[in-house]
């Protein structure tokens, strides 16, 4: 999750406080639920996969919060490109922990080549199909609170306005969909082609952290606030732990939950495909669904949907530009990391939802209807399982697509002169 723009504290000018109890506590559950994949890994224990899911499983959830609350936190102390790169790397370690882990064991055992863009997949339609529209659908119903007390105009209820920063963002994911049809027709994710992927996310942190913010300070919420709230000294300690014992975690944990995902496939008659494609990305999303959430619950929508579309850049940047290099590290060849017809089938239906996505926003504006239809065609998949219906539902993705680009025509040009636009430029208004 990146944001580039200032933070402050809820009560910010007053005297730096100490985490109270009910904070610390939920630190301690986090922990306590982790301890068991610790103990498992330190044994060598594995009972058997289900029970291993649960456990690790667990852990990487619990790792997930500690991660999502610490990386918001830092945020008070350090700024600039650099924290922006590193903040973002934090953020995304337990989805790309798993991932990486299928497509590096895909270079020595060819079985596991599917589930590397299985997750992938997985993850990236979850976010924008449920937590999209999750942030949107909250910001809406808290509008009408201000609506009622005369503070925001009525249309506030039915549509939710984006931030003009978030111009840059969907300017790189605008690109980012166009280019990620390229993967489809290769039949596969060529070495080369990871490289042009991670120089785009490079790019986009450069850019990123270079474009002004909106003129307005964010609120810290939850756990985060609590933690920020802190004097300097017990703040920074407190952060760096949660990064470190979160990290080491998430790190011994992703190997046996990706492998147990798999296993309890069979154990359970259920399809490890399935599994891989869908809980695992819950269980690492999760945690940043609910700080979005936060966002939104505090009245401040256009930012916690600005969190989610900055991560989708990411996904489609970073995770998809790791998986051919992660697969010839661990012994594939330099051609890159294959695809097979499912998973051919999987990048078009991921892409034309992308395309979906940036065209309903694209005009700085979410309607609820435009929610709604996402949430939908994203539960219709569950349903339309062969392939000739997946490939119905991506050419209904793209022609959706083109008609609501057609109605935002002139916000196209400018979203796609973002990236390119000279720092300042690329958050302002469409002519």
């Amino acid at each position: 999750m990146i944001d580039t723009s200032p933070v402050r504290v809820v009560d910010a000018d007053a005297p730096p406080a100490r985490m109270g109890r009910s904070a610390w506590g939920r630190i301690a559950i986090c922990i306590v639920i982790a301890l068991p994949a610790v103990v498992f890994r330190v044994t060598g224990s594995a009972p058997n996969p289900v029970v291993d899911l649960l456990v690790f499983g667990g852990a990487v959830v619990a790792a997930s919060f500690l991660l999502a609350w610490a990386a918001e936190a830092a945020q008070k102390d350090i700024s600039g490109a650099l924290a922006i790169a590193i903040l973002a790397l934090i953020a995304v370690l337990p989805e790309y922990a798993v991932d990486l882990y299928y497509a590096f064991r895909s270079g020595y055992d060819p079985s596991y080549e599917q589930f590397a863009a299985a997750n992938m997949t997985g993850s990236n339609r979850l976010l924008l199909g449920f937590g999209w529209p999750l942030v949107v659908v909250i910001s809406l119903l808290v509008a009408r609170r201000y609506v009622r007390a005369g503070t925001l105009p009525r249309s506030a209820t039915t549509v939710l306005q984006l931030q003009q920063s978030s111009r840059l963002d969907i300017g790189f994911l605008a690109l980012l969909a166009v280019v990620a049809f390229l993967i489809p027709l290769m039949g596969s994710i060529p070495l080369w082609f990871g490289f042009v992927l991670l120089a785009a996310f490079v790019a986009y942190l450069w850019r990123a952290s270079q474009a002004p913010d909106d003129g307005g300070d964010e609120e810290m919420v939850g756990m985060a606030g609590n933690i920020a709230s802190m004097p300097q000294r017990a703040r920074r300690w407190t952060i760096v732990a949660l990064f470190l014992v979160a990290a080491a975690v998430i790190l011994s944990s992703a190997e046996p939950f990706a492998d147990a995902l798999v296993e309890s496939g069979s154990a359970l008659g259920i399809d490890s495909y399935f599994l891989v494609q869908w809980l695992a990305p819950l269980a690492t999303e999760a945690p940043e669904f609910i700080v979005a959430a936060l966002f939104a619950l505090r009245g401040m929508g256009g930012a916690a949907i600005g969190t989610l579309i900055a991560s989708k850049v990411n996904q489609w940047s970073l995770l998809v530009g790791s998986l051919p290099i992660a697969h010839v590290l661990g012994g594939g060849t330099t051609g890159g990391l294959p695809l097979d017809g499912r998973q051919v089938e999987e990048f078009v239906l991921t892409a034309s939802q992308t395309v979906l996505g940036v065209a309903i926003i694209i005009a700085l504006r979410f309607h609820r209807w435009s929610a709604i239809a996402l949430v939908a065609l994203f539960a219709v998949q569950f349903v339309v399982t062969d392939t000739s219906g997946r490939w119905v539902l991506s050419g209904v993705h793209v022609v959706a697509a083109l008609v609501v680009l057609w109605i935002n025509r002139k916000d196209i040009v400018p979203t796609l002169r973002a990236p390119f636009r000279r720092a300042g430029a690329a958050g302002a208004p469409a002519a």
